[in-house]
């Protein structure tokens, strides 16, 4: 179905950008990675699923940096078809404890990088008619917990830059959407869960189910290739007037 579209997923040498990049490419879409990390073995199996794949390590908070890869990916594949910002760190702590260089940290990475890959990849798939850009936001981008002042805003941010640019694309034939995923036991939150485990002296597996029970009536880890099924949902022509949209996958967390 994406057979000979190009798309850059940040984030994505692990977690949910590595699932998002492996289910467009199983549709034929060349890849581009980014991401810290090994990114050998992800590029490794990318390419088993018959596809280009190429990896550039910009680091997600130099706008600098970010501009030298749209211009890379432009390189290698012509133009980026599908932009997938899914880059996101995250620290715990109260607001008043709040170190100031974690939050413009956070700030940085999870949302003015989707401001900077967007403005750079939009003209040319407005030129080209046709375009997908899937922010990942978070159910954190729809409701908030304690301690997670930064992390929630910046997800709040991306959902309404989401819309934003959705209603700028509205007569083009790009559009823009977000996933708002509830927990996904990636490296992120497999460190909340030990963080727990620590401070509270009991197992982990005691701590993932504590951690479920108190957001997610599902009990279950949503997971990297339910999200990427979504993403290749979106950029299908099923997903040709779903505009604006933040797309909760989270065990009915936004349903209480």
């Amino acid at each position: 179905m994406l057979k000979g579209k190009a798309a850059l997923v940040t984030g994505s040498t692990s977690g949910i950008g590595l699932g998002i990049a492996i289910a467009l490419a199983r549709q034929g879409a060349n890849i581009i990675l980014n991401g810290f990390g090994d990114a050998d073995g992800p590029k490794a199996q990318i390419e088993a699923l018959g596809v280009k794949v190429a990896y550039h390590g910009a680091d997600m908070g130099k706008p600098e940096q970010i501009a030298d890869m749209l211009q890379f990916a432009t390189g290698e594949f012509g133009r980026v078809d599908i932009l997938v910002n899914n880059a996101g760190i995250q620290h715990v702590a109260p607001v008043e404890d709040f170190p100031p260089e974690k939050w413009d940290a956070i700030i940085a990475i999870n949302l003015t990088s989707a401001f900077h890959t967007t403005r750079l990849a939009l003209p040319g798939m407005k030129a080209a008619g046709w375009g997908r850009i899937l922010n990942v936001a978070s159910t954190h981008g729809l409701v908030a917990s304690a301690q997670k002042s930064a992390y929630v805003a910046s997800k709040h941010g991306i959902v309404g830059f989401t819309k934003s640019v959705a209603l700028e694309t509205a007569t083009t034939g790009v559009t823009c959407n977000a996933i708002c995923p509830g927990w996904v036991l990636t490296p992120l939150v497999q460190k909340q869960i030990d963080d727990r485990a620590a401070r509270e002296g009991i197992p982990v597996d005691t701590a993932k189910r504590e951690l479920l029970a108190e957001k997610e009536p599902s009990l279950q880890f949503t997971t990297p290739e339910e999200l990427g099924a979504l993403a290749v949902f979106l950029c299908s022509p099923a997903g040709n007037n779903v505009r604006g949209v933040a797309w909760n996958m989270d065990g009915g967390w936004v349903a209480q």
